[in-house]
Order: structure tokens, then sequence, then C-alpha cells
């Protein structure tokens, strides 16, 4: 089971762990996620990569990040899992790719740029998945309207026929 002392000693102290309901959270400096998604992987067993997503804390009271990356790891060995959460922030959102370490995150990582607008650096094809390449905006941020923009007259029209 790694330990938060384990990573604080060899990452300095600006990691963080909080659980909640027996779920073990740990928020690492967007710098350092590379580092130690690496450690958790090759160190602590870590070895598969379940998903990645993102979480836009807009208007929410007490954030002072814009947006959280979550990564969520599994130890397949020993059954043990972590969250992994790295801030974000505008202009610029980016953090660095984690392709290099489990292949399977190149699209995860496309449906948080498609989603988000969440850069990641070094990804080895990173562009939209879900929307057309057309589409300007980033759906799932808070600021964007319930009912879009008017982007859709916009879409092709893709028409079947009934054979």
């Amino acid at each position: 089971m790694v330990s938060l002392a384990e990573l604080q000693a060899q990452f300095g102290s600006g990691i963080a762990e909080r659980t909640f309901r027996d779920n073990r959270f740990i928020d690492v400096p967007a710098e350092q996620l590379l580092n130690v998604l690496s450690a958790l992987k090759t160190q602590f067993s870590f070895n598969m990569l379940i998903d990645i997503t993102a979480v836009d804390w807009l208007d929410y009271e007490g954030a002072t990040d814009r947006f959280s990356v979550v990564y969520l790891l599994l130890n397949v060995d020993s059954g043990e899992r972590i969250t992994v959460r790295a801030a974000v922030n505008l202009p610029d959102p980016a953090l660095p790719s984690v392709c290099s370490l489990w292949m399977g995150a190149d699209w995860m990582e496309r449906e948080v740029y498609d989603m988000f607008g969440i850069s990641f650096t070094d990804h080895p094809d990173l562009r939209r998945i879900l929307m057309p390449e057309e589409f300007s905006a980033f759906p799932l941020r808070k600021d964007y309207p319930l009912k879009g923009r008017g982007e859709r007259h916009n879409f092709p029209v893709i028409t079947r026929s009934e054979g």
C-alpha cells in the first residue's frame, strides 16, 4: 500500500491526501504529475489506468482552481485503488500526457480535451473525438450554455438512404 509519507519524501510536501468513504485521493501539483504517476505505476504497481476525467469548479464555493483532471488507478494484484487529481487553470489549461505510461490514456485524454479544452502536452494525436472538428467550444465546461450557442447549424448533415 502506497503511503503519503513515501510520496512526500520522494516528491515534496505539495502532495496532499484525503479519504472519503474508504476511497483514497491524492492531490498532486501539475508540475509533478507525470513523475508521481510514473512512480505509482513502477514502484507501487498501479498498473491499470481505469479512467481519466475532469471537473470544472467554476462558481464552486471554496474552489481555488478552475479545473481538476482526475486519474483513477488500480493495482491489479492487490485490488487497491487510488484517485490522483491535478489542478489546471485558464487561459491555457494543460498537463503532460500519460500515454507513455499507459497506452490506453490516448482516447481518454482526447475526450477530456474535447469536452473540457484541457490540453495534454506530448500527446501523440490530440484532436477532437466526440465533437465535430468545426465545433469551437467545450460542452462540459460550466460556462457553456445548456442549450448551446447555436453551433448546430454548422454541423455536417448526414443523410441516409433507405435500402
